[in-house]
């Protein structure tokens, strides 16, 4: 053992970057590096440097530089942060095996990587010796956040433990182990029961699969590590400990950052700088504004060496295609579910499906659907995309439902004259759907429109049906947006504006919902705690039906269509757009985006076109990475 890395009794204020010369000195330890970590193992076993011994042996190298290295301390102390970097650096190097270069850093510096007994602790892990480690958190108590940390770590050491006889076919030692010691600490009992139930394992390959374990060796006992150095680990990422074992204070609401028991500058959080670095690239990534592909936690699939940026020429802000088919104003479109077809709806009485091909993004007239004497002003998909409803505008007592697939109209609804049908959204089990208008229907009816409830009274604006399949949401001309619940006939209020709600939209996870209000512009709510979240400025919103869209991946964007002939994209965040799309000639009805194409976008406009907009065209590789056009910052 080296001298920075053993010794008992120190005190825990002696946690950081040592004065001595002694930090860097060698003791006869074989497999133990002058950092005070085991040299990398194989199988269980410990691996020595070239020479069989530690980079310490090198006397003359460390004498030759000893001065030198004096000297510099002297002339500069090394702040806190410089220590923890190399500290950092430290761990990251020992991870990759370079045991000799950390145990230079070391002691050029005059750190260490941790403390003395945490280094103890963590090599007789490392090597299997049970009894040992167990004395060591003894030794570590008095350093620990939580009293109670203890009894939680020797629960998984005792089990490790436990496991290795097991699997070496010590049966009455493991029994030893599970009667003797993991039981009398009284603690996650319904663990103790599934690790009895082990001792009925035939054989080595059974136990491992039933216990979910790697089996004895370097592999479970570093994994073991990292559980002992973070407290979330417990209750949540490992079969180990159960949820009942959560201590009521000790939930970790950030899992990013681990609740250690041992403090830092005791033993390091495991991995610590790919932690690190993981965050800043995430940082980076979520404050791009045009960042809108998968996130890859993976940090080899970027680059360390710049920052991240995303070229706007990668968002869906140039047109791709202008749709002509309709002859008169386009009121409405709609991706279907599964991003391979779009449906538009036109005064002209038409609804048209569009194909996307999948490799070009390039869309091309499926079918037209005809007949809408009143023309179409709302549509929506089933939840599997084979059924088509529409709707016409306020003077319009019916609605169809189409089979998309074969072009068929199963059923053409109309319970009275008098009625007006505006708006209908789709119960996820796909066999009913709501409807209703301003005139005060509200119904719900099965596929072949047959009416199965009905509430009297609602001027419905618009519809939304959320995922538990029993509230509805609908818009109405009081100015709010209400729940409707057709199982128990009880409703309440969610949100209330100043202003008309024209239209409105929910995300995928039922959390926000988007308005368009009148005069007013976009509107963000959120729905659990029934608070505006943010208004959003730019786009110009009168007293026409606009329809806005969640979009992107995460659906971190919002699109809207607007009175000045434009479309509107936001980051949710921010409250000011990152793009305004030009190109239409009359007010932009509606805008869709592609919920599996993140870079795909549809509008329609009283102009009679369909506008598809996507990344800029004939991208060479270098503007492809983003490198040619950086990202701003923007404030959350």
């Amino acid at each position: 053992m080296q001298a920075n890395g053993a010794g008992q009794g120190q005190e825990s204020s002696e946690l950081s970057c040592l004065n001595s010369a002694q930090n860097g000195e060698s003791s006869s330890a074989g497999g133990t590096h002058s950092n005070g970590l085991l040299s990398s193992t194989d199988n269980g076993n410990s691996v020595g440097t070239s020479n069989g011994s530690s980079i310490g042996t090198s006397s003359a190298a460390s004498t030759a530089s000893g001065s030198e290295v004096g000297s510099l301390k002297k002339k500069k102390r090394l702040s806190q942060a410089e220590e923890d970097v190399i500290r950092l650096i430290g761990q990251h190097l020992h991870g990759l095996g370079l045991n000799q270069t950390v145990d230079l850093l070391m002691q050029e510096s005059g750190c260490r990587l941790e403390h003395p007994s945490a280094t103890k602790f963590r090599n007789h892990v490392m090597e299997g010796e049970w009894d040992k480690a167990e004395n060591d958190l003894n030794e570590l108590r008095a350093l620990m956040h939580s009293p109670n940390a203890i009894v939680r770590m020797k629960f998984l050491l005792l089990q490790q433990k436990y496991l290795e006889y097991l699997e070496d076919g010590k049966v009455l030692e493991a029994l030893q182990v599970l009667r003797g010691e993991l039981t009398p600490l009284k603690y996650n009992t319904d663990r103790i029961h599934v690790l009895s139930g082990y001792l009925m394992c035939s054989h080595a390959e059974d136990l491992r699969a039933k216990a979910e374990w790697e089996g004895k060796g370097t592999a479970s006992r570093c994994r073991l590590l990292d559980k002992l150095q973070s407290e979330d680990s417990f209750p949540y990422s490992d079969p180990v400990l159960s949820p009942q074992s959560v201590p009521p204070s000790g939930l970790n609401l950030c899992p990013d950052l681990p609740a250690a028991y041992l403090p830092p500058s005791v033993m390091l959080p495991p991995r610590r700088l790919h932690t690190l670095l993981r965050q800043a690239v995430e940082l980076q990534r979520d404050r791009c504004l045009y960042h809108n592909t998968k996130l890859d936690s993976n940090l080899d699939s970027v680059s360390l060496l710049l920052d991240h940026v995303c070229s706007r020429k990668q968002f869906p802000c140039y047109t791709q295609q202008i749709l002509t088919e309709h002859c008169n104003e386009v009121w409405f479109c709609k991706f279907s579910n599964d991003g391979t077809k779009l449906a538009t709806g036109s005064k002209d009485t038409t609804v048209i499906i569009w194909q996307v091909d999948p490799e070009s993004h390039q869309v091309k007239l499926l079918r037209t659907l005809e007949g809408h004497a009143y023309g179409v002003s709302y549509l929506a998909w089933s939840p599997d995309d084979t059924y088509l409803i529409a709707c016409g505008p306020d003077d319009c007592s019916e609605l169809w439902l189409w089979n998309v697939q074969t072009g068929e109209l199963r059923t053409k609804m109309s319970q009275s004259h008098e009625d007006s049908l505006t708006s209908v959204a789709w119960n996820p089990d796909g066999k009913r759907f709501v409807t209703g208008g301003q005139r005060g229907q509200f119904y719900q009816c099965d596929l072949d429109g047959n009416l199965l409830d009905s509430w009297e009274g609602v001027r419905v604006q618009c519809l939304w049906c959320l995922s538990d399949g029993r509230a509805v949401l609908a818009s109405d001309t009081h100015q709010r947006i209400r729940g409707y619940n057709f199982e128990d006939l009880t409703d309440r209020n969610i949100v209330q504006e100043d202003h008309p709600i024209m239209s409105f939209t929910v995300s995928k996870n039922g959390r926000l919902a988007l308005l368009n209000v009148a005069t007013q512009g976009v509107h963000l709510w959120d729905l659990q705690d029934r608070v505006l979240v943010r208004k959003y400025q730019g786009v110009t919103q009168g007293f026409y039906t606009i329809h806005s869209c969640f979009g992107g991946h995460n659906e971190d964007f919002i699109a809207s269509g607007s009175e000045d002939h434009k479309v509107y994209i936001w980051h949710r965040r921010g409250e000011l757009p990152i793009a305004e799309l030009t190109g239409h000639t009359r007010t932009v009805n509606c805008v869709s985006w592609n919920p599996a194409i993140p870079g795909l976008m549809a509008s329609a406009s009283d102009d009679g076109t369909v506008r598809v907009w996507g990344p800029a065209p004939f991208l060479d590789s270098q503007e492809a990475d983003g490198l040619n056009e950086n990202c701003s910052n923007m404030d959350s």
